[in-house]
């Protein structure tokens, strides 16, 4: 792991972000990265998308298991909001007895959702939808 952590300073030094820092953490599978510039939330997001593809292609290369990537701290925040989310539409479906249906998410986020549901033993999580309308829907159980 640790010629990869040297190869990831180096492709973020060439990128020109010198003052970057980067933090693995082995047990939990992460590599955090930290940039301080002034990024707006689409390079942010184009950004983290480039390095979570490169760095895990890297990891594959050298037989190292995948990470989970992040950038600025933009997915910690991500999977906080996506739980939160998950929280309200939990209640909502337990209050209504209805079916709720969340905006359309990635893979990862939508794990995040059937996880965070899996305490309510009286609801239950369906992903439907093809591409980018994939979404979860929340069913209460009767």
């Amino acid at each position: 792991m640790e010629q990869v952590l040297e190869k990831i300073n180096k492709i973020i030094g060439f990128m020109g972000f010198d003052e970057a820092r980067v933090v693995t953490d082995a047990e939990h599978r992460r590599i955090s990265i930290f940039i301080d510039a002034n990024l707006s939330q689409p390079q942010i997001v184009a950004l983290l998308s480039a390095f979570d593809h490169l760095f895990n292609l890297m990891l594959h290369r050298e037989k190292l298991p995948s990470c989970i990537v992040d950038l600025n701290y933009y997915r910690k925040e991500r999977e906080r909001l996506i739980t939160e989310l998950a929280k309200a539409a939990a209640h909502k479906a337990m209050l209504t007895k209805a079916e709720v249906e969340l905006p359309p998410m990635n893979a990862y986020e939508r794990r995040l959702v059937h996880m965070e549901i899996t305490i309510h033993p009286e609801l239950k999580t369906e992903s439907v939808g093809l591409g980018k309308d994939r979404h979860v829907v929340i069913k209460h159980l009767e």
